[in-house]
């Protein structure tokens, strides 16, 4: 199914998963002119939605919605909310209200919020309806504890100090987002915790509730009125176990440059999907909303036959994080140099990670035209001039050689 002309008029194309990444599918398969019956199936029973503001204007009231603003009737989109996908089976995706049959499948079932054992009652966020409920909880003098300080904690941690209340984070790694930045660089972090009045304890597990709040391994209790954990998500994809796509350990999708999976017809995206990336030496999963839009909107076009080059795009997200702007681009590891453009200890700074001289990632606080500029050069993989490079007044794209 490698092109339009294989798909007949009469050829049912079906999207499960109704986030970005299966909104952007179904539309791109609309606006490059597939006519044909199209289905889209979200398991909750709002709109397709966007996701980034739940964690910032939903939480602080600013927005009671997110829902894309695309009509669905208007482009011959048989939407489907409030239907769970349970199972798969040659050219049938089945939900807990039936049987769909499909020609062609998109898998856009994205991730769900990983748990903490011996927590019950403990929040997470990463839905419309979980937004909701945590915002009626964010009362000022109200004790938060939040367990991780990844990009979902620090935000969480932001809008809950903002809201006047007292909040704690535990944190089991040495330092904020151990497992996406290097310490030097989370360390750093740490101080934006204590200056905006967070309690950060790093180093820190928990040991499950007690007494109305948080027991950690070495015996600290810790007081609370509401405990949200925030440690990453799972690819959404245990539905598919016993069927004839069987999904990897870590629950992702294997796809190949074209999105396609081992399944014939049948294609993912967004954060269940993990694809070949030439550009990084290796099989990338990528849980950020740039990479739902951009893989939607590609698989969209290789079920048309248009996608001209293989998917490999430089991975990019940012997080609003205590008053900054905190952006990434590219991917660092098997970098072997690191190079600052500014210092730590102004306003705005960046980091740059080399490898053979040519930039293939970088880090910038409240720098936006460091990430512009950085993304576009990795995408070319050129060479940097490290003195230029270095020096925050010159342009970082006058520093490529």
């Amino acid at each position: 199914m490698d092109a339009v002309a294989e798909l007949k008029a009469t050829d049912r194309v079906v999207v499960v998963g109704a986030g970005m990444a299966g909104a952007q599918a179904a539309l791109g398969l609309r606006q490059g002119g597939w006519q044909g019956p199209l289905a889209l199936v979200g398991e909750e029973l709002h709109l397709p939605y966007d996701r980034p503001p739940l964690s910032k204007d939903v939480l602080l009231g600013k927005a009671d919605a997110t829902a894309f603003e695309i009509d669905w009737h208007g482009l011959g989109v048989d939407l489907l909310t409030g239907r769970r996908a349970t199972g798969l089976a040659d050219g049938v995706l089945r939900t807990d209200r039936g049987e769909l049959p499909y020609d062609a499948l998109v898998i856009a079932t994205g991730a769900t919020a990983r748990t903490l054992p011996g927590l019950p009652g403990a929040r997470t966020l990463r839905t419309v309806d979980d937004a909701h409920a945590l915002r009626a909880a964010l009362t000022p003098g109200r004790r938060i504890v939040l367990v991780g300080a990844g990009w979902i904690g620090a935000e969480t941690a932001t809008v809950a100090r903002g809201l006047g209340c007292e909040v704690t984070v535990v944190e089991a790694a040495a330092t904020p987002l151990a497992g996406a930045l290097p310490a030097e660089l989370g360390a750093l972090m740490a101080d934006w915790y204590a200056a905006a009045g967070v309690d950060l304890r790093c180093g820190a597990a928990v040991a499950g509730a007690a007494d109305g709040g948080v027991l950690l391994t070495d015996g600290t209790h810790l007081p609370a009125d509401e405990v949200v954990v925030g440690i990453g998500a799972r690819p959404a994809t245990d539905w598919l176990l016993g069927g004839p796509l069987v999904p990897d350990p870590d629950g992702t999708l294997p796809v190949d440059d074209r999105l396609r999976t081992a399944l014939p017809g049948v294609l993912a995206a967004g954060d269940c999907a993990a694809y070949p990336s030439a550009r990084s030496g290796t099989r990338l999963a990528v849980q950020h909303w740039d990479h739902a839009l951009h893989s939607g909107a590609a698989a969209a076009a290789s079920l048309l036959g248009t996608l001209d080059t293989p998917y490999d795009p430089v991975p990019y997200f940012w997080s609003e994080q205590f008053g900054r702007m905190v952006q990434y681009a590219g991917r660092h590891a098997g970098a072997d140099h690191l190079l600052w453009r500014g210092s730590p200890s102004d306003p705005d700074w960046t980091v740059l990670w080399l490898r053979d001289g040519a930039l293939v990632a970088l880090l910038a606080v409240d720098r936006p035209r460091d990430l512009a500029q950085g993304r576009r050069l990795i995408e070319r993989g050129g060479a940097l001039d490290p003195a230029r490079a270095a020096d925050p007044a010159v342009q970082l794209k006058a520093a490529a050689r």
